[in-house]
C-alpha cells in the first residue's frame, strides 16, 4: 500500500509530551490505513485523502575502518532512502584505494547519482578506539552534513558491524510522528562535578589550549560549570535531533566548547560528551528519550563489551521492536536472515520501499525503477518500532527516565 504524503510540516509542542505524548502518538498512527507486508503490496482507494504528518529525513554517518570498505557498501545499500542524506567516512587507517573504490561505487549507482544525497569523505580523520578522535570524527561529520544541506531532521550514527532491522519507509513512518526535536540518547547519572574533579582530575594537552605549560583547567574555567553540574554516561549510537546538533556545533553559549575540552583526553567521550550536554542545558534535557534504538547483548554484566549477534538472537533481536542491531561479524548468516525476512531484499539489492516502481515479482532489482521519495509502503515492521515507541513514551517510563 503506496502512502502519499501531503507537505505539511507536523509539530507538538514540547509541553504537551509529558502528559499526553502516548496518546497523541498512539492516536496518530492508530489512524494511519493498516500496513501490509512489503512483500504484498496493495492499493487504497482513500489514501490521498488522509492528512498525515510529513516524512522526516534522516542523515546518516556510516563509519568504518581498514578492510571495511566492503561492509559500508552493504549498509549504505540496506539503509539507502532518496529522501535521507549519506556521510560515509573511513579513517585514517583505510587506503586510498578503498576510499577510491567507496567513491567509485556511489557514482556507479544511478539511483545515487539522481538524488545526490550520498557523499564519501575523501581524506580520513584519525580514530582510535573508545578515543577523543571517535568525538573529533563524529563533530566533523556534523559539521559537514549541517553545511551540505538544511534538509534533515535527525542524525544517526551508524558503525560497519550495525546492521538494520528494518526498510526505512518503516522507520520513516514511525519517525514522522515524533516532534522534531526529539533526542534518542541512552543516558545515565554519572557523578556530580564537584565528585568527579576530586575522582579524576581534568587532564589537558597544553599544546592544544593553553600557552602555559600546567595541563589543568584554570579556576574560572571551573567555575564556568555550577556545581550542580552533572556528567552522564551511556551508549555512543545516538539518533540526535538536527536543532540540538546546531547548538553542539555553532554553540550560542561556551557549555559545548567547555565540555568538549573537557572530554578530549578522555577514554570513551563518545559515551559521555553528547549526553552530558544534552542533561545539563535547560533548552535540551527535557528532549530526550533514554534509548539508542539499537538492540545489542553484552559479554559480561558491567556492559563494556558487546557480544556479536548470531542466529540465536533473531527472535529476541525482531521482538525488540528497534530499528538496528549492533554489532553483528561481516560474514554471519544472520546478515542473509535480515535480509531475506525483514528488509525483503537480498544482496547487492535496495530493500523495495514505496519509491520502487518495479515489480515485486521479478527477480530484478525494483529499485531500479523509481519514482518519488515521498511515497512509503511501511510493512508489519513499523508495528514492532511502534510498539517500543509506545513503551518508551509512556508515562511512567517518559519523565521519569529523562536525565536522571
Amino acid at each position: 500500500m503506496k502512502r502519499a504524503h501531503i507537505n505539511r510540516r507536523c509539530s507538538f509542542p514540547l509541553i504537551f509530551i509529558s502528559i499526553s505524548a502516548l496518546i497523541l502518538i498512539f492516536t496518530l498512527i492508530r489512524s494511519h490505513p493498516k500496513p501490509t507486508d512489503s512483500s504484498s503490496p496493495s492499493s487504497s482507494s482513500n489514501s490521498d485523502s488522509i492528512t498525515l504528518p510529513e516524512l522526516p529525513r534522516l542523515a546518516y554517518f556510516i563509519s568504518g575502518t581498514t578492510g571495511e570498505s566492503g561492509r559500508l557498501k552493504r549498509l549504505l545499500q540496506v539503509l539507502y532512502h532518496p529522501r535521507n542524506h549519506y556521510l560515509l567516512h573511513l579513517d585514517l587507517e583505510a587506503s586510498d584505494k578503498e576510499r577510491l573504490d567507496l567513491a567509485k561505487y556511489v557514482k556507479s549507482e544511478a539511483v545515487m547519482c539522481r538524488f545526490k544525497n550520498v557523499m564519501v569523505m575523501g581524506k580520513g580523520n584519525l580514530v582510535t578506539p573508545k578515543g577523543p578522535t571517535v568525538m573529533a570524527s563524529t563533530l566533523h561529520a556534523v559539521s559537514i552534513l549541517l553545511k551540505q544541506s538544511k534538509q534533515w531532521d535527525w542524525f544517526v550514527n551508524i558503525g560497519a558491524s550495525d546492521y538494520p532491522l528494518m526498510p526505512q519507509d518503516d522507520i520513516l513512518h514511525i519517525f514522522s510522528y515524533f516532534p522534531r526535536d526529539l533526542n534518542f540518547i541512552e543516558h545515565t547519572s554519572d557523578l556530580g562535578w564537584k565528585e568527579h574533579q576530586r575522582a579524576r582530575p581534568i587532564i589537558i594537552d597544553p599544546g592544544l589550549y593553553h600557552s602555559k605549560k600546567s595541563g589543568v583547567f584554570s579556576a574560572k574555567e571551573k567555575r564556568s560549570l555550577p556545581a550542580s553540574f552533572k556528567l552522564f554516561t551511556g551508549s555512543s549510537w545516538v539518533v540526535l535531533s538536527r536543532s540540538f546538533l546546531e547548538f553542539c556545533i555553532w554553540g550560542w553559549d561556551s557549555l559545548p566548547r567547555t565540555l568538549l575540552m573537557y572530554y578530549t583526553n578522555f577514554l570513551s567521550s563518545p559515551e559521555g560528551y553528547f549526553h552530558t550536554l544534552v542533561c545539563n542545558h535547560k533548552d535540551y534535557q527535557n528532549t530526550t528519550v533514554n534509548h539508542d534504538l539499537h538492540y545489542m547483548k553484552w559479554d559480561d554484566p558491567s556492559k563494556e563489551h558487546p557480544a556479536n549477534l548470531t542466529m540465536e538472537h533473531f527472535d529476541n533481536m525482531v521482538k525488540s521492536g528497534a530499528p538496528f542491531a549492533h554489532k553483528i561479524a561481516e560474514n554471519d548468516p544472520l546478515l542473509q536472515k535480515i535480509d531475506k525476512e525483514l528488509l525483503k531484499s537480498s544482496r547487492d539489492k535496495f530493500p523495495p520501499g514505496g519509491w520502487c516502481l518495479g515489480s515485486y515479482g521479478l527477480k530484478k532489482d525494483p529499485c531500479m525503477v523509481y519514482g518519488t521519495a515521498d511515497a512509503i509502503k511501511p510493512s508489519l515492521n513499523s508495528k514492532r518500532f511502534e510498539k517500543l515507541v509506545l513503551r518508551l513514551l509512556d508515562s511512567e517510563n517518559f519523565r521519569s527516565k529523562q536525565c536522571k
